[in-house]
């Protein structure tokens, strides 16, 4: 094959990663929670509000408790509730993520494909171009 027929062969390929389905809203909303909820900062969040509840209804005066030790019964119910409404939105959004991440790897499959091909080419030509030199330098060998 010539380099001008891999030319025209070679067609334009610009990945273009869009879902069959177009996202809701609520989609949208679930992949941005999960991508806020998966963070270090959501963590620190958490974790200073319940620093703070546990140390104030332990280390505050009997009279400012609001939410009495060792049970802390709200603070356990307000954490329950946070990961029930949060657990299926994460599953959610981490499904969205899913498709998309799918999308991107047929993507990558076309474009690895097309350059295995392009590969190749190139090197059936390096092996020509190599029978090509060896013969040349045959022939001076026998001229000389």
């Amino acid at each position: 094959m010539s380099l001008d027929e891999f030319k025209k062969k070679r067609k334009e390929f610009t990945p273009v990663i869009k879902d069959k389905v177009k996202p809701s809203v609520l989609d949208r909303a679930a992949v941005w929670i999960t991508n806020h909820v998966g963070s270090m900062g959501f963590f620190m969040i958490i974790f200073t509000w319940t620093a703070l509840w546990l140390g104030w209804n332990i280390l505050a005066p009997k009279e400012a408790r609001f939410d009495p030790y060792p049970a802390f019964v709200l603070w356990l119910f307000m954490s329950n509730m946070i990961q029930l409404f949060l657990m299926p939105l994460i599953m959610i959004g981490q499904n969205v993520q899913s498709r998309h991440a799918d999308l991107r790897a047929e993507a990558d499959l076309k474009i690895n494909t097309k350059a295995e091909f392009e590969i190749e080419t190139v090197l059936t030509h390096l092996e020509y171009q190599n029978k090509i030199i060896l013969q040349i330098l045959e022939d001076l060998e026998k001229k000389s």
